[in-house]
């Protein structure tokens, strides 16, 4: 259920010019969220798992989304053909039966131990579920998973919870939707051509979301949004549970913000432009590139690469 209520959009403001190149790829990507799926493109059933960088992607499909599941601290990567865990050995498993295949995760989050709350599109052959999923959440690691509210109504290309309050982007209508009661009521924020958002932990007005014109924050829990001064051009971004809030740019330039994505440090880099992002107190980031995963164990300065 979504509960509709007037919306301020006269403190949307776009920001500096950008340089054309980034600008670009940036507007590309959300493009993409805002068009939506229509619906999965993908075989009978998933391939089998592989060995090499390159069959990890293939059986995986395009990356949706990344994190780190705290009950016993694997990376699950979502995607086009369901979701996956990172082996110790750079390679991918999937978390549903490899035969039927997976839902096509548009997005995704980590929830709790071994909560995880998605949308997207059902599996191809999955003929009985709505599509789109609106919010679907597991509770056994993604073997399975159950609806939660929208169903056939809102296809999230983005998603973030803290707690009780979720944040999805609602990639039909352009819409910022939030909860306060893990998804089951909705209210519609505001209007937002945004690639990713993050709720600030233990505060649920403070939310920051990606756009062709930087980093825009709402201080009203998604009302209104304003430029981030001075914040650089970023395609995702993770907020950690110890206040830190990471960011990555189209082309895999790594920021991190200790003032609430206020101010912005550059770090290091990915050696591909990213696809996902997660962040863990300390300064641990897992980040899904185009050619592979790689792991900061210090805010981004240095990575390594996993896969």
């Amino acid at each position: 259920m979504i509960n509709a209520r007037p919306v301020d959009r006269t403190n949307l403001k776009l920001g500096r010019p950008r340089a054309p190149l980034t600008y670009a790829v940036l507007a590309a990507g959300i493009a993409v969220l805002l068009v939506g799926c229509g619906g999965p493109a993908q075989p009978a059933a998933a391939p089998a798992a592989a060995g090499t960088t390159a069959d990890v992607f293939e059986q995986v499909g395009h990356v949706h989304g990344v994190g780190v599941d705290p009950a016993d601290g694997s990376t699950v990567i979502a995607g086009h053909h369901g979701l996956f865990s990172l082996t110790a050995e750079g390679t991918v498993t999937p978390r549903q039966n490899p035969q039927a295949g997976g839902p096509d995760l548009m997005g995704f989050t980590v929830a709790g131990p071994n909560t995880y709350l998605a949308s997207g599109h059902p599996a191809p052959q999955d003929t009985s579920t709505p599509n789109p999923l609106g919010l679907v959440r597991s509770t056994d690691r993604g073997a399975r998973w159950e609806p939660i509210s929208l169903h056939g109504e809102v296809d999230f290309h983005a998603l973030d919870v803290d707690g009780t309050a979720v944040a999805g982007l609602d990639a039909t209508r352009g819409l910022l939707l939030t909860s306060t009661d893990s998804g089951q009521n909705w209210q519609r924020q505001a209007s937002l051509s945004a690639l990713d958002i993050a709720l600030a932990p233990g505060e649920n007005t403070r939310i920051l979301a990606t756009t062709e014109a930087g980093v825009m924050a709402s201080q009203d829990g998604g009302t209104t949004f304003t430029s981030v001064a001075g914040s650089p051009l970023l395609a995702y971004l993770a907020w950690a549970d110890d206040g830190s809030v990471y960011g990555i740019a189209p082309e895999g330039t790594l920021y991190s913000s200790t003032d609430r994505g206020v101010t912005w440090q550059r770090r290091g880099a990915t050696a591909a432009p990213p696809q996902a992002i997660s962040a863990d107190p300390g300064g641990r980031l897992t980040v899904v590139t185009e050619v592979g995963v790689e792991r900061s164990t210090d805010g981004g300065v240095t990575l390594e690469r996993l896969a």
